[in-house]
């Protein structure tokens, strides 16, 4: 009978943490627009093959037409400064547009 009561017992805690555990990953995310010098399918594949590879990057989308780069991504993770230098090291000059919080 204790063991039921203990495993009844420990079943509940656990559940209590874990959901306690769930709401505290809310994930706040930000898009910014880099204006940039991407002018052809080359450098566009630059910047594919790149920044959705930086840590807290969730989306991105390449316009060669107006060269632009849109970047959402998880503030906890990185910010615009950090996303300028990894665009420096594909030799990609860009700089911030647009700031736009989801």
């Amino acid at each position: 009978m204790k063991k039921i009561i203990m495993i009844c017992l420990m079943a509940v805690i656990g559940f209590g943490v874990s959901n306690a555990m769930a709401q505290k990953k809310q994930v706040e995310l930000k898009t910014t627009v880099f204006q940039t010098d991407v002018d052809c399918e080359n450098c566009a594949k630059k910047v594919d093959n790149s920044i959705p590879y930086q840590k807290g990057v969730k989306e991105v989308k390449v316009d060669v037409s107006t060269q632009t780069v849109t970047v959402t991504y998880d503030v906890a993770k990185t910010n615009d400064e950090a996303l300028l230098k990894a665009f420096k090291k594909v030799k990609v000059n860009a700089e911030v547009k647009e700031v736009a919080s989801k």
